[in-house]
């Protein structure tokens, strides 16, 4: 007896998706609406007549958290679809290895057929499913190679100078002319540029917050208002003058302010992640010089710097503030030298209660360093006395003091350099004259006047000359430019120091403007006296002369 078979019965999901950038790279075959027309064509060929949209629209195929994907993974699971139709695997998703599990696993574990129309895939005929993965990991190609467009093509548009966030960062607003060039906003400008002040003054953010609050200064987020009307309730709730220090270090961290645009502050881990990280501003992607500046890009570097070798800069009333934070280093371990209390009575002037120590020795004791002490009024007035000196010499005559420069720091061989000049310019005169008496000779040799025989022997000698002469221009020139540099540097360092001329105390934004670092020895005893050397290595010119204290 021949038994009878019936054909199952279809509740089937027509699954379609489209996102962002499948538009802007895909054909108009691949829009939600033809995906629909697609599917209903083929469930009326193949009788099936119980059949429901799913469609994300605007979602990438590289996840699967997707509102009506997950809405039809419920009616899966409640029974509701035993069928799942797409126009072809990429609409199902991009992303290789979850696809298969779906295509491979979930699917034929809940007794779901599905089908994908343009790839001939179908999970009810094995042999549709030899090829299946492999055009996932094609899909997933094609998703990371969209991604790499997209980006490539934002940053593209950035380097050209086209500032494409929704809003402008406080302080500035968009043109009016053109929406991707920025113009400062001179209505909120002032308090950026007194938030970057107060930060070379040395005052710490938390500092910085206060005084705004105290001021009742707008925050940024009460001044652009679009997305965060939410978190106020009218015009007139404090908390739109209630500043955070993470607003205040927004605003010290941000490029923008330099006349810089940026990118990379966010990345994210890969192109199938949705979670961001976050980026330290030195490893933001800078385009530079794109729009006007409120602070100038010297003081925005200064500040960056200041922030990030910040340490113990509490500025608390009792408390000394530590203005040579991440500058001052032992002279042996390298180690940062600490702010510590000096044990003694305590004397008027809180400078006078303080000194510096070697951090590792600090931490590990003897067996690593030796304290390096160095009183915190010694220190002080030693960096002080340097600074006075050497303005006081820039400003009475800057050649002069450029020329004592050049004499004193490493390589600045100025005689030498003098007389690498002059054999440069006779090395490119004879390099030249060789030149043409390579034409001179090939035409006599066209000529019939010079044989090949001496011809070849000429040729040689003239090849070896002009080689070494390539050479020795190249190794003269590297010399030559050394010496500019090197002057270049000793003007601008003589140009900077004069500034300070007559000053009468220091603080963080003068020490870190003029200061790369300062280094201490450990001290000594030279004829009965106490001597500890601190080298000063300045700006542009590096250590000039050492400071006994």
């Amino acid at each position: 007896m021949r038994t009878k078979t019936t054909a199952p019965i279809y509740k089937a999901a027509l699954y379609c998706r489209l996102s962002r950038d499948d538009g802007k790279f895909v054909m108009e075959s691949s829009s939600i609406q033809t995906q629909k027309e697609m599917l209903t064509r083929y469930a009326q060929e193949n009788g099936i007549v119980n059949t429901t949209f799913y469609v994300d629209d605007g979602y990438s195929g590289t996840n699967f958290d997707r509102p009506d994907f997950q809405r039809m993974i419920e009616d899966i699971e409640a029974g509701k679809i035993n069928m799942v139709l797409t126009k072809d695997l990429s609409r199902l998703g991009r992303d290789y290895i979850q696809t298969g599990i779906y295509t491979e696993i979930y699917f034929p574990e809940h007794k779901v057929r599905y089908i994908a129309l343009n790839d001939t895939v179908d999970t009810d005929n094995i042999q549709t499913m030899d090829f299946a993965p492999l055009k996932n990991i094609m899909n997933e190609f094609y998703a990371k190679d969209t991604s790499r467009k997209v980006k490539t093509a934002l940053l593209t548009r950035r380097q050209s100078g086209k500032f494409l966030s929704t809003s402008a960062p406080y302080g500035y607003r968009k043109s009016s002319e053109d929406k991707y060039k920025l113009e400062i906003d001179e209505r909120y400008a002032p308090t950026v540029r007194l938030i970057f002040k107060m930060a070379k003054d040395g005052k710490g953010i938390s500092q910085i917050r206060n005084y705004l609050n105290g001021q009742h200064i707008l925050r940024p987020s009460a001044v652009n208002s679009a997305g965060y009307d939410r978190f106020y309730d009218g015009e007139d709730d404090p908390k739109r003058y209630e500043w955070s220090n993470n607003s205040v270090r927004g605003i010290l961290r941000n490029p923008t302010y330099a006349g810089h645009l940026y990118t990379g502050k966010r990345p994210k881990p890969s192109f199938k992640s949705k979670k961001r990280l976050s980026a330290l501003p030195e490893d933001y992607i800078i385009i530079p010089n794109v729009h006007e500046a409120i602070v100038s890009p010297e003081d925005y570097e200064l500040v960056q710097t200041m922030i990030t070798s910040r340490r113990n800069n509490t500025g608390r009333e009792g408390k000394l503030e530590n203005i040579f934070a991440g500058l001052i280093k032992c002279e042996d371990c390298g180690y940062a030298l600490t702010l510590a209390t000096a044990h003694r009575t305590k004397k008027d002037y809180i400078l006078d209660n303080y000194g510096y120590m070697c951090n590792q020795y600090k931490t590990f004791g003897k067996s690593k360093c030796t304290s390096h002490w160095i009183e915190a009024r010694d220190l002080y007035d030693a960096v002080l006395a340097d600074i006075q000196r050497h303005a006081a010499m820039a400003l009475a005559d800057d050649e002069e003091f450029i020329e004592k420069l050049l004499g004193q720091v490493e390589q600045s061989k100025v005689g030498k350099y003098r007389a690498v000049g002059k054999e440069l310019r006779t090395s490119k005169a004879r390099l030249s004259e060789i030149d043409k008496l390579f034409v001179t000779l090939y035409e006599e040799h066209i000529s019939g006047k010079i044989s090949d025989r001496n011809y070849e022997m000429m040729s040689r000698k003239y090849e070896k000359e002009q080689a070494e002469l390539e050479q020795k221009i190249a190794d003269m020139s590297e010399v030559v430019r050394a010496e500019d540099e090197a002057t270049d540097n000793a003007e601008q360092f003589t140009r900077l120091i004069r500034e300070y001329a007559g000053i009468e105390e220091l603080d963080a934004a003068l020490l870190n403007t003029l200061i790369d670092k300062i280094t201490v020895g450990e001290a000594k005893e030279v004829d009965g006296e106490k001597v500890q050397e601190v080298k000063i290595y300045y700006k542009f010119i590096g250590f000039i002369a050492g400071q006994e204290v």
